[in-house]
């Protein structure tokens, strides 16, 4: 599995997920429980991953995302 974002906000990690998953990307998201014991510190971010051979194909998703205003 590869990372694709590593970000604390749960409203950016959902709306990617979800752009994803209608391109028939599957994701994962790793480090979820930590970032909840450690608190509002912040110092623990969620990451999301996809497996491999998606991975090129959804950095080029997230970048046409970014291009139609989807994504800041």
């Amino acid at each position: 599995m590869r990372e694709v974002i590593r970000t604390n906000n749960l409203v950016l990690i959902s709306w990617i997920r979800t752009l994803l998953s209608d391109s028939g990307i599957e994701t994962v998201i790793f480090d979820v429980h930590m970032s909840v014991l450690e608190g509002s510190a912040g110092a623990i971010q969620q990451r999301l991953m996809v497996q491999d051979e998606f991975y090129d194909q959804a950095c080029e998703n997230l970048i046409e995302f970014k291009e139609e205003g989807l994504l800041n």
